[in-house]
């Protein structure tokens, strides 16, 4: 069914808000202003989804789109970059006054990143002769190559280990690429399909380009060519340096979690250092990208971390300063069910896109600290996670965002509650 929209404003996951015959349209591919030509794709009670056809009214801010948006997510690269940061300002503030009730006083400032080459972690997805992203919605795999978020290079290496593969590429469901923000080290881990031989990796060349290259099978993990590590250093991770930041080491297996961004993981965890002194817990810590540095700079506190790889990487990165930091390789509800021997001060938690667990939410209120500093990667949950701090009498000192997936609907937030 074909029908014509007017565009009000955006929602989150990249869509548009349009009204049609009394139904909310949740729209793809349009801009807040525009009216468009678009088909109905799905129907669910008083929810319709549709897709653009045709722009009648474009937006000054619609600009050429010159790969399939739907490949690496990239719904939002028919919008001008500038208004891609008020979008995402603005879907941040309904967000909040929507699902926490709070209204915010101030315009949520976004800082911008480079929006090519910017990806130091990316699962490419193998199918038979070819490699890349799934397309959204499906199983089938697209070039990564046109989306622009990995380096030429990237794609240069992981297509040459491919190639050695030959026939027995097949072995591998999908490529984990890892690499560090320089884009010198990178590591690529093959998770292989069951009962999968793995003979083409027995006795293999390191491809050019590649540092490591890891096998994941069922019986367990191991390195075939080169080395599993990827090694990052303070001092060399772009973004607005502090003083404050003080010089540390991470060291990181391939399938350790890491922020994702080359050009703003430095300028997060700049905003997480300021906000977050005195003696702290790091909840979700993954390899320790803020653990390290504030135990480093001579603050006490525990990081906890549930996955086993980046909780073994946390261990050994901690050890340097086990005189200030204990780290704990455990869920965050199992910590977060105990007691503190020493309240922290400030409690940093960066969790995944579901945000914070009820059992984590009401243990972390039950720790009544002064301070929680939230990293959250999903606005809808951290508004519905900030709704019950600000009932448990905790209010919003700052809230910034960081571009770290340009061209996507995904924005980073920082978030600082001090209880009152």
């Amino acid at each position: 069914m074909m029908v014509e929209l007017d565009i009000e404003r955006p929602v989150p996951g990249g869509d548009m808000l349009a009204r049609h015959e009394g139904r909310v349209v949740f729209v793809a591919g349009a801009l807040p202003g525009e009216r468009v030509r678009a088909v109905i794709t799905k129907r669910r009670g008083a929810v319709a989804w549709a897709l653009v056809r045709d722009v009648i009214t474009a937006s000054p801010d619609r600009r050429d789109v010159t790969s399939d948006p739907l490949c690496g997510g990239r719904t939002y690269a028919h919008i001008r970059y500038d208004r891609q940061l008020a979008l995402k300002a603005e879907v941040i503030a309904d967000a909040f006054r929507r699902i926490a009730k709070h209204a915010l006083e101030q315009p949520v400032p976004v800082v911008a990143s480079p929006e090519t080459g910017y990806r130091l972690r990316a699962r490419l997805h193998v199918d038979g002769a070819s490699f890349g992203f799934y397309r959204e919605g499906s199983h089938t795999v697209c070039a990564a190559g046109p989306t622009e978020q990995l380096t030429d290079a990237t794609l240069a290496a992981v297509g040459r280990l491919h190639a050695a593969l030959g026939r027995g590429a097949g072995v591998c469901t999908s490529l984990l690429v890892s690499e560090d923000t320089a884009g010198v080290a990178r590591v690529v881990t093959c998770a292989t399909r069951d009962g999968a031989t793995l003979d083409p990796f027995l006795g293999m060349t390191l491809p050019e380009g590649l540092t490591g290259v890891v096998v994941q099978a069922r019986k367990g993990e191991f390195i075939a060519a080169g080395s599993d590590q990827v090694v990052d250093h303070s001092a060399s991770l772009p973004g607005v340096a502090m003083a404050a930041r003080p010089a540390v080491t991470w060291a990181r297996r391939g399938a350790s979690f890491f922020q994702g961004n080359r050009f703003l993981v430095g300028a997060l965890l700049d905003r997480v250092l300021a906000a977050a002194s005195g003696r702290f817990v790091d909840l979700y810590a993954g390899v320790g990208l803020f653990a390290i540095p504030m135990a480093a700079r001579g603050q006490s506190g525990l990081a906890v971390e549930g996955d086993p790889t980046s909780a073994g990487d946390l261990a050994s990165n901690g050890e340097p300063y086990r005189d200030q930091l204990q780290t704990r390789a455990e869920s965050v509800e199992a910590a977060t069910t105990r007691a503190l021997d020493v309240p922290p001060d400030v409690v940093v938690v960066d969790p995944p896109r579901t945000g914070l667990s009820a059992e984590v939410l009401t243990g972390l209120l039950r720790w009544r600290a002064p301070r929680i500093v939230y990293v959250s990667c999903d606005v809808p949950t951290l508004a519905r996670d900030a709704q019950r701090l600000l009932a448990d009498g905790y209010r919003l000192s700052s809230l910034e965002a960081l571009d770290m997936f340009p061209n996507t609907p995904h924005v980073e937030c920082v978030a600082v509650f001090d209880r009152t």
